[in-house]
């Protein structure tokens, strides 16, 4: 958008003495207020550290999920019980070792930018998108679902997680133990697709994985704003039915 009507930011991530994650101030505004009438559970594929530099506004989250669901954190902590279910729940796919070391083979230096596992859970390339060669994704896809992993495209990621892994489940043991009566989501990406399918009522932004496939649900709402402002029109329309008591 032009420079003068561009919407005032607040950092809320920062990364090697950078900020790196922004939210509207008005954003920021509306997801503190949300602390008086609804449970906060920030739900994301990053790694505990990943997720430690994220500063949200408002009170810090009493539960939080992390790693796709690998890990529940409670006030901070990672539930152990937890982690150890989602340890059995993972047995029946391919190792992880096997399918780092396929990725490994199969990447080539040329847009390969980093390999990392995260959190002995699953594993991510950071790609050069412009050299990625257009078959490639779907060639590990091909590779991984018979294994019992699935494959995801964000940004200048490549995650490669196990099916068995999902923030739905994690979500779900959260509205469990709180009696939550209704559960609203919000995502783009494929690995967000199943939490929004499980929410009674789900949102997703015109950017990231789902806006591009034109993935859509009955009960989730696709809003035509991108980025930031895509973060501060989900946060209106949660504020709106809460305030409805849908």
């Amino acid at each position: 958008m032009p420079d003068a009507v561009a919407p005032r930011l607040l950092c809320v991530e920062t990364y090697e003495h950078k900020p790196l994650s922004f939210m509207t101030e008005d954003a920021a505004r509306l997801l503190a207020g949300l602390a008086d009438h609804a449970l906060l559970v920030p739900t994301t594929t990053r790694t505990r550290e990943q997720y430690g530099r994220v500063r949200l506004p408002g009170p810090p989250p009493r539960y939080a999920v992390c790693a796709n669901g690998g890990h529940l954190l409670v006030d901070g902590e990672s539930d152990a019980d937890w982690h150890a279910r989602v340890r059995r729940s993972l047995g029946e796919c391919a190792p992880l070792a096997e399918v780092s070391a396929h990725l490994r083979r199969t990447a080539h230096p040329d847009w390969l930018l980093k390999e990392r596992t995260a959190d002995d859970l699953f594993a991510y390339l950071v790609v050069d998108r412009a050299l990625l060669p257009d078959t490639w994704l779907k060639e590990l896809a091909d590779w991984a679902e018979p294994r019992g992993w699935g494959v995801s495209l964000q940004g200048r990621k490549i995650y490669a997680v196990p099916l068995a892994l999902t923030k739905s489940a994690a979500v779900a043991e959260v509205a469990r133990r709180t009696d939550a009566p209704y559960t609203y989501a919000a995502g783009d990406a494929l690995l967000d697709a199943d939490l929004l399918l499980a929410a009674d009522r789900g949102w997703r932004p015109g950017h990231g994985e789902l806006a591009d496939s034109g993935w859509d649900a009955p009960h989730v709402r696709a809003l035509p704003e991108r980025g930031v402002l895509a973060g501060e029109r989900i946060l209106h329309e949660v504020r709106g039915a809460l305030r409805a008591g849908a």
